[in-house]
């Protein structure tokens, strides 16, 4: 008898202790240099992937991880499908600032425009082309054409937009469809 006691105690103790844990656990403040240790490389990938600058990509990347320190509400369990919609969105308002600056300089002759044949051909067209294409399209499409393109599953995908993962499929094969129509309205058939 004296034994079962004991043990009854012991259970009393570790169920005591496996609360005590979860309770800590539940009010552990967020860390965010751990997150950002964890997350910064890839973050900075995932923009870099879409302006094409891996200077101007780290610093963006910095940007996000600060909006994710400033923002409560994004902390926690979400803060990784948070950070990447975060950073594709980035990514593509840098684009589009990029395309702004480009079209003002043009108007007002900022930029010189004696680049020789050679340094024109190297600049890679076909990319410029995407990208171009990518402004054109709407957000929620080029995020889940950006995300797929990182090799993110449709799981990943869903958890990261906030989405059933069942309706990424369809997503995926309307923006594709999107995207195809943007670009031959803006370059013809290829």
């Amino acid at each position: 008898m004296a034994h079962f006691a004991f043990e009854r105690r012991c259970y009393s103790v570790d169920a005591t202790s496996e609360v005590l844990a979860e309770t800590a656990a539940a009010k552990a403040p967020f860390d965010l240099e751990i997150i950002f240790r964890r997350k910064y490389e890839h973050i900075a990938r995932v923009i870099a992937r879409i302006v094409r600058d891996r200077a101007r990509a780290e610093e963006l990347a910095v940007e996000v991880f600060l909006k994710l320190w400033r923002k409560d509400q994004a902390q926690g369990d979400s803060a990784e499908g948070w950070l990447y919609r975060t950073a594709i969105r980035t990514g593509l308002d840098e684009l589009r600032r990029q395309a702004r600056r480009a079209h003002y300089e043009r108007l007002f002759r900022l930029t010189p425009s004696h680049r020789s044949p050679e340094e024109m051909h190297a600049a890679t067209e076909e990319q410029d082309k995407v990208r171009s294409t990518l402004k054109g399209i709407a957000k929620k499409h080029a995020e889940v054409l950006l995300l797929r393109s990182e090799d993110l599953s449709y799981a990943e995908i869903a958890e990261v937009l906030e989405l059933n993962s069942a309706s990424v499929g369809t997503l995926l094969s309307r923006a594709q469809s999107a995207f195809r129509r943007e670009y031959i309205r803006r370059y013809g058939k290829q």
